[in-house]
């Protein structure tokens, strides 16, 4: 039976992740059309449309009788064929209460609860899940296990901590994904024709890609690259080698507190720059750019989809500073891995997944297993490790290129057909399992202690 699937989630125009990782696995159920008749997002809204097919409502994301219309609408084509089923892309900041205290409140809780009284199929991602969670946030990830059929995350550490003592929820509610990847296969003619538009060919390309926050550690990557270059490369060749960092600070992160907190994270990207001792322009356009006279170009714009494609098949080292060690999910990671570059992440848990396969990682720099990356610890320590990563990639060239070959072959699982098919297939067991008759069995109570039960 076709499935018609709701959304519950942000969706661009938005400038979101959580939007573009819907958007992409959108895009890729709809290969699958005989598994998925019709596709809809409820799309959580700041202030950010207008809104085209497939978004079929708009939830003021401040509104809590907005959500309650919204779950009122979706079950109002629910239909009577049954084949509806829900998934809410949950993330806490997306869930403000009713004062309008980010993070604070319960709106999915609600949907899920109500969909679930009502019969309706609902699964939860999770695109965060805290290893030390306060109060608030531990009751709404057992209330959404509560009222859901499932919860999916993208990486296998996840489900440890939700089977853990903090959660304690059964293994049976849970469902590992893989984070899909959108990066099509380019031949190396591709690619040296990408750079060669841009005026690059020749050049080594260390990126940074995606909306810039403090917490993306910009400060310290740009602080590393100074001193790579500084130490490591002849006049020479410092002219060949370029750090291109792709992309704007998040709309909301440059509008809150009157740009307050924006003009400090500017600022302090500024001191950094000087610490670094580097050459840096900022522009909107890559066509202008006089590479061999800059150490450092923010490339600031919003990267749209045909962009960044182009930005990954030209990148040679992907870096990846980042301060939340809980981030269980990223797509500038998947991709890099996908597109088979060399990522240079800190030790994130999506990072020690897919680099270093969930394994006990020890300090310091460290090459990740089967060769797929670089980890390195975050902070102040990451300036010399990350800067021994460059070093390490820039002039070991055969070792790069078979980190390239180890990260496309696990980029090939990760492929967002693979990611919707398994979605489909998950959808498809939920359901079966809600129909599983008992049989003519008849079912016994315990009644009395046994030393056979297993503790």
């Amino acid at each position: 039976m076709p499935w018609d699937i709701r959304f519950v989630s942000t969706y661009p125009p938005r400038l979101c992740g959580i939007g573009t990782f819907c958007r992409n696995l959108v895009d890729a159920l709809r290969q699958f059309s005989a598994e998925a008749a019709d596709i809809r997002i409820a799309a959580i809204d700041n202030g950010n449309g207008p809104y085209s097919n497939p978004v079929d409502i708009v939830i003021n994301q401040y509104d809590a009788q907005s959500w309650k219309n919204a779950t009122d609408h979706i079950l109002a084509h629910t239909g009577s064929s049954n084949n509806m089923v829900v998934v809410l892309q949950h993330e806490f900041g997306l869930d403000p209460d009713s004062q309008g205290n980010d993070a604070c409140g319960d709106n999915y809780v609600r949907m899920a609860r109500t969909f679930s009284e009502k019969g309706v199929p609902t699964l939860v991602y999770f695109h965060t899940v805290l290893e030390a969670p306060n109060d608030h946030q531990k009751k709404i990830v057992k209330d959404l296990a509560r009222y859901s059929d499932g919860l999916i995350v993208t990486t296998e550490s996840a489900i440890d901590i939700l089977e853990s003592d903090t959660y304690g929820i059964d293994h049976s509610k849970l469902k590992h994904i893989d984070h899909g990847i959108r990066m099509r296969s380019l031949t190396q003619y591709d690619r040296f024709k990408i750079k060669s538009g841009l005026g690059l060919k020749d050049f080594f390309l260390v990126t940074t890609l995606g909306l810039l926050s403090p917490g993306k550690g910009l400060q310290y990557s740009i602080q590393a690259y100074g001193r790579f270059i500084r130490q490591s490369c002849t006049d020479v060749q410092r002219r060949q080698i370029v750090y291109l960092i792709g992309g704007q600070c998040h709309p909301e992160f440059t509008r809150a507190r009157d740009g307050k907190l924006y003009r400090e994270y500017m600022n302090s990207l500024d001191k950094a720059l000087d610490k670094a001792n580097v050459r840096w322009c900022r522009t909107d356009t890559l066509k202008n750019v006089d590479w061999h006279k800059q150490d450092i170009v923010f490339f600031d714009t919003f990267l749209n989809e045909d962009t960044l494609l182009k930005m990954y098949g030209m990148t040679n080292c992907m870096i990846l500073p980042y301060l939340n060690m809980e981030q269980i999910s990223s797509g500038v990671l998947a991709d890099t891995v996908g597109s088979g570059r060399v990522a240079i992440a800190t030790k994130f848990r999506y990072a020690l997944e897919l680099i270093y396969s969930n394994k006990r990682c020890p300090t310091g720099l460290v090459i990740g297993r089967f060769a797929r990356g670089i980890l390195v610890d975050a902070g102040e320590d990451s300036i010399e490790q990350i800067a021994q990563g460059l070093d390490y990639v820039v002039f070991e060239k055969e070792k790069r290129l078979h980190m390239e070959r180890q990260a496309h072959q696990r980029g090939y699982q990760m492929r967002w057909a693979n990611s919707a098919w398994a979605l489909l297939q998950y959808i498809q067991f939920i359901r079966d399992k809600k129909e599983i008759a008992t049989g003519r069995g008849i079912k016994f109570l315990r009644e009395r202690p046994s030393k056979l039960q297993r503790k």
